[in-house]
C-alpha cells in the first residue's frame, strides 16, 4: 500500500490551512478594529466648579472626570494660570483641591477651571511652556471643557486687615456701549490708617481701579464710571474687590446694535468688511458654500476694515457671486463653527468684486467733488 498522499488528501490539508489562516487574520483584524477603522473615542472630560468661599490660596473643584488623565487649570481671564492641579488619573475625582503657585497669587473673584490632557504622558503640565502645543484642553463641541465659579475669601484672621466691601449698587442691565455707574461702600475693619486698591471687575477682568485711603474703622462710598465698550453680551458677573474681600452680582448686557457685515472693498486677493458681532468669531468669504478665506478671530463688538484674504489655492473672477458670512467660533476650526444668526437669518452679504469696486470708485468721485466744491467756496 502506497504511503504517498493522494490528490484528495492534499486538497483537504490545503483547505484546512486556508481556514486556519482566515481565522487568524480575522482575529487580528477584530483585535485591531478600533485602530484600523478609526472608531477609537476622542479624549473626553467633564467638570463641575461651584461658587464657594476659600482661604484665598486654594479652591475646590467639586467633580472632574477625565478619560485619559490630566490636569485642572485655574485662570481669571488672563493668559497665565493662577493654579494647576497635580496630575489626575483617568476616571472621576471629587473635591479636588487646587492650590495657587508659590508666588502667593490670590484665588478670588470670577475664576475658570479648565480640564487639560497629559499629551506628553509625563504627568507634568507643559501647556504654557510649549505655547499650547502639548497638554491641550479637552474639547467638547470644539470648545475647552471648563466651568466658572465666583470665589470669595473666608472672613478669618488671615484676611482681617483687608478693606471690607459692605455693599455694591449697580444697574441690573445695560447695553455693551454704555458707561454705567457702580457705587460700593468700603470699610477699614482695623484700628489703623490704611491705603489699599479697590477694583471693579467684569467676568474676572479688571475694568477700573482706585487707590483708597481710610482711617481705622472708617467707611466710605467709592464710585466707578465703567465703560462697557467691548464687553461680551449676555449675563455677566460683576464685582467690587479689595485685597481679600469682594461683593459679586450679575448684569444683563445687550449688544448695542444689530449684527451686520458690509463689504467695503474687494479684489482678487482679499476682501475688506465692516462687521458688528455680539459673539467671538470671524468672517468667511464663500462661493456657493465653499469657504475661500477667513479673517482673524474677532472679539464681540464692532470692527472696521477687517481683512479676509483668499486662500493660496483660490482663484476668483471679478463677476463671481461671493458671500461674506459672520461665524461664531474659531477660524482655525471652520468645520466646528456656526453661522451667526439674527432674527433667524444668517448675518451675511452677497457681492461681486466688480460691483464693490464700482461703488468704491463712485464714493471716491463724490468725495473729490465735495472737496472741489469746498475749495471753490
Amino acid at each position: 500500500m502506497s504511503s504517498r498522499p493522494t490528490f484528495g488528501t492534499i486538497k483537504r490539508v490545503t483547505a484546512i490551512l486556508i481556514a486556519i489562516t482566515v481565522v487568524l487574520a480575522a482575529g487580528i483584524v477584530v483585535g485591531q478594529a478600533p485602530v484600523i477603522f478609526g472608531v477609537d473615542d476622542d479624549p473626553a472630560a467633564s467638570i463641575t466648579f461651584e461658587d464657594q468661599e476659600s482661604d484665598g490660596v486654594s479652591v475646590t473643584v467639586d467633580e472632574v472626570t477625565l478619560s485619559d488623565g490630566g490636569f485642572v487649570v485655574i485662570t481669571d481671564g488672563d493668559d497665565e494660570p493662577l493654579a494647576v492641579s497635580s496630575y489626575l488619573e483617568d476616571g472621576t475625582h471629587e473635591n479636588v483641591t487646587v492650590e495657587s503657585e508659590e508666588n502667593g497669587t490670590d484665588l478670588t473673584g470670577q475664576l475658570t477651571a479648565t480640564v487639560h490632557q497629559d499629551t506628553t504622558d509625563d504627568e507634568t503640565f507643559e501647556y504654557y511652556e510649549t505655547d499650547g502645543e502639548e497638554d491641550r484642553p479637552y474639547l467638547e463641541d470644539g470648545y475647552p471643557v471648563s466651568d466658572t465659579a465666583s470665589v470669595t475669601v473666608d472672613d478669618d484672621e488671615a484676611v482681617s486687615d483687608s478693606f471690607v466691601v459692605e455693599s455694591m449698587t449697580a444697574p441690573e442691565s445695560a447695553t455693551t456701549n454704555e458707561t454705567i455707574a457702580v457705587v460700593a461702600e468700603i470699610r477699614n475693619p482695623t484700628e489703623y490708617d490704611q491705603q489699599q486698591i479697590v477694583e471693579f471687575r467684569l467676568n474676572g477682568t479688571v475694568l477700573e481701579r482706585q487707590i483708597l485711603d481710610l482711617e481705622g474703622g472708617e467707611d466710605r462710598e467709592v464710585s466707578f464710571e465703567v465703560d462697557l465698550s467691548g464687553a461680551p453680551p449676555g449675563t455677566q458677573p460683576i464685582g467690587v474687590y479689595t485685597d481679600d474681600d469682594g461683593e459679586i452680582d450679575e448684569i444683563d448686557l445687550e449688544f448695542h446694535t444689530d449684527p451686520s457685515v458690509a463689504v467695503v472693498d474687494a479684489d482678487d486677493e482679499e476682501v475688506t468688511v465692516d462687521v458688528a458681532t455680539p459673539e467671538a468669531g470671524f468672517v468667511a468669504v464663500e462661493d456657493d458654500g465653499e469657504v475661500l478665506g477667513t479673517s482673524d478671530e474677532l472679539e464681540p463688538g464692532e470692527h472696521g476694515n477687517v481683512t479676509v484674504a483668499f486662500d493660496d489655492d483660490v482663484t476668483v473672477d471679478e463677476d463671481d457671486e461671493l458671500t461674506a458670512v459672520v461665524y461664531e467660533g474659531d477660524p482655525e476650526d471652520v468645520d466646528s463653527a456656526e453661522p451667526l444668526e439674527h432674527d433667524g437669518e444668517p448675518v451675511e452679504e452677497t457681492f461681486t468684486i466688480v460691483d464693490v469696486t464700482a461703488e468704491a470708485d463712485d464714493a471716491d468721485d463724490a468725495d473729490d467733488e465735495n472737496g472741489d466744491d469746498a475749495d471753490d467756496e
